[in-house]
């Protein structure tokens, strides 16, 4: 049973809480408060999060923060409540779905704008299906890293706060014990949202929904030309391809796309089965549950203008025509591969696109791909390698003549720029190219440690995480090859 929110014993934390979404009405939510958890601990902390915030980093450690991070304390000024919407999964219709692990407690003004607050494994809502309501201490420790880890990388993330642990079962595969992550993000507001009133026909929340998110994140779109709700559509395919371009540029699979799981404002969210590639392999299903490989690394730039494609249908109502949202969804299918060459080009040391880029990265790609190259290893090298010798990324490679024509290319394109400065454009490939990235393995042994009540390790490789380009002294095992084993762990949408 969810216990009611006791203000009497609530904590003021001395912020400002706003209940913006809770305003929408009853029809887009379920207010209610979090479950506690038996003999909560603390796993993890982001000092940086708490700042953006304004809470005072000594007391994130306190036992006060504990209780109310765990979702044990209610918090003055709060609502909490979890959301509804529906979406398409695994590109079938799975009707209703809504937050069925996470509650929203409420939304903070912070420096750089609002930021809502949810807890993730806070117990049973109105969503939860045939769910427990919780979430297990390695998707959350998944969780908090990648967040983080992405943040400092430079991709548009929701962040973590925290990870506090419990004594507290909860059965998956096996029995493990319950956490929960405190999520941070300027919205949690997903396709799926708008799929859901459309649906269901219920336009006026529908229009309710769209005017919110415009008024508050897209204002720009109320004075375009033509429809602002087509105008919606098109911004949020814009952030959405700059977002992909990112992930495919560093490597990042995220697992799981489905339209439940897209941010209406080009985040990443839904930490699940992600993984940052090893072995170069185009076709890589990151996702063991996956078994039609839908979610493959080399699929993403085209699910995710599928998944627009969904939320231009139940923008639909909206709008005077179909050719409108048609229309503001074209500008994607140039925008991805134009903001991916960018972003490629960044990590090949070129200034700007040029013609022959594009087949300069292709044939790149084919290569690595065809021997299995490591993907963060091969970039880090190659950085290094425009001051110094080619030899440790030439050695990366078995097929040595084809990388050596590969690579006089390169070197001639690179050379060619004006006003080329060889240390300069190493600098700005070492600022480009990160030295260490989650690897699965990593995450696993910080993972294993922590079942055990051993967090050090956790901490080790957050710290590196945090600063993904510095080279650290020590620390040259996060980002050295994967070892053996590393290619039989198996991630599921239970992670």
């Amino acid at each position: 049973m969810n216990r009611p929110v006791d203000m009497a014993a609530s904590l003021d934390l001395g912020l400002a809480w706003h209940n913006r979404f809770a305003s929408l009405g009853e029809a887009f939510h379920t207010l209610l408060s979090p479950t506690p958890l038996p003999a909560p601990h603390w796993v993890g902390t982001s000092p940086t999060v708490a700042d953006l915030l304004g809470l005072d980093r000594a007391w994130l450690a306190s036992p006060a923060a504990l209780d109310a991070f765990t979702g044990n304390l209610g918090l003055a000024g709060t609502q909490p409540l979890a959301s509804v919407y529906s979406g398409h999964q695994f590109g079938h219709w799975a009707g209703q779905l809504g937050d069925g692990r996470a509650i929203l407690l409420g939304e903070v003004d912070t420096a750089t704008g609002p930021q809502e607050v949810q807890l993730k494994g806070a117990g049973l809502t109105p969503y939860s299906r045939m769910g427990d309501g919780r979430a297990v201490l390695r998707s959350s420790i998944r969780e908090f890293l990648c967040s983080e880890a992405m943040h400092a990388l430079g991709i548009p993330t929701s962040r973590a706060l925290c990870v506090t642990g419990s004594s507290g079962r909860v059965r998956r595969e096996e029995i493990e014990t319950a956490a929960v992550v405190t999520r941070v993000a300027p919205s949690f507001i997903r396709f799926g949202h708008f799929e859901h009133f459309s649906h269901n026909g219920q336009h006026d929340q529908l229009r309710q929904l769209a005017d919110f998110v415009i008024d508050r994140f897209y204002p720009a779109c109320r004075e375009a030309p033509g429809s602002p709700y087509a105008a919606l559509l098109q911004a949020v395919s814009e952030r959405t391809a700059e977002m992909v371009a990112q992930w495919q540029a560093v490597g990042f699979c995220h697992g799981v796309m489905n339209t439940d799981n897209m941010s209406i404002l080009g985040l990443t969210i839904d930490y699940g089965p992600f993984q940052f590639l090893d072995a170069f392999n185009p076709g890589h299903i990151c996702n063991h549950s996956d078994t039609g490989g839908r979610y493959a690394y080399n699929r993403q730039p085209n699910i995710a203008y599928w998944n627009l494609f969904a939320l231009g249908q139940a923008l639909l109502p909206l709008m005077d025509d179909q050719q409108q949202a048609l229309d503001a969804l074209e500008p994607y299918k140039a925008h991805m591969p134009a903001a991916l060459q960018r972003r490629m080009n960044a990590k090949l040391g070129l200034a700007r696109v040029e013609g022959g880029d594009a087949e300069l990265t292709e044939s790149l790609m084919k290569l690595m791909a065809a021997d299995a190259v490591d993907f963060s290893i091969f970039w880090r090298r190659l950085s290094h390698a425009v001051v110094g010798t080619l030899e440790p990324v030439r050695d990366l490679f078995l097929q040595r003549e084809a990388f050596d024509a590969w690579a006089t290319r390169w070197r001639e394109r690179l050379q060619a720029q004006p006003g080329f400065d060889a240390d300069a454009t190493q600098a700005q490939m070492l600022r480009t190219n990160p030295q260490v990235v989650l690897r699965n393995h990593l995450g696993e042994v910080a993972i294993q440690r922590a079942k055990t009540g051993d967090f050090s390790e956790l901490a080790r490789l957050q710290n590196a995480l945090e600063r993904p380009f510095e080279a650290l002294p020590g620390q040259e095992d996060l980002a050295a090859f994967p070892p053996d084993w590393a290619s039989q762990i198996e991630i599921s949408c239970s992670s």
